[in-house]
């Protein structure tokens, strides 16, 4: 056998088991409830991105954690279509009560019929309140 292709090998031999694994966390307490997509379709290498998941109505206080994976079976079936294929899995975990918040955080309240400048006037204040204290501020309507 050729020094390339023993090369090739070996690369192929440690690049397809490893898995791609992101995880983002909002802080919110997770729930039991959890919405699984072990094949969540993906086309062109990822370039073309599987479907949103529907989670505000799976989830109605929110969602605590989202974890995104290429598989190795994912990354089998992406190999064998030649990267046309491209599955990954996603995962859900919804919330088990209402939003993250810090305590002490900064409010501004906008009213329900508030006019399109009442709006615009309070993200203006709550981005200058938060450049200020360094940190977030709730717009809530």
């Amino acid at each position: 056998m050729s020094r390339a292709l023993k090369l090739l090998a070996a690369v192929v031999l440690v690049a397809l088991p490893a898995c791609y694994h992101a995880t983002i966390e909002t802080g919110l307490p997770p729930s039991p409830k959890v919405i699984d997509k072990s094949f969540a379709s993906g086309w062109i290498y990822g370039l073309v991105p599987p479907s949103p998941v529907k989670a505000m109505s799976e989830c109605p206080n929110g969602v605590s954690k989202v974890e995104t994976q290429l598989s190795f079976v994912n990354q089998l079936v992406n190999f064998l279509t030649l990267g046309i294929y491209t599955p990954m899995s996603i995962k859900v975990t919804c919330a088990s009560s209402g939003r993250s918040a810090v305590p002490g955080t900064p409010e501004i309240k906008v009213g329900d019929g508030a006019t399109s400048e009442e709006v615009i006037d309070a993200f203006s204040r709550a981005a200058d309140l938060a450049v200020e204290s360094h940190g977030p501020v709730y717009v809530r309507f």
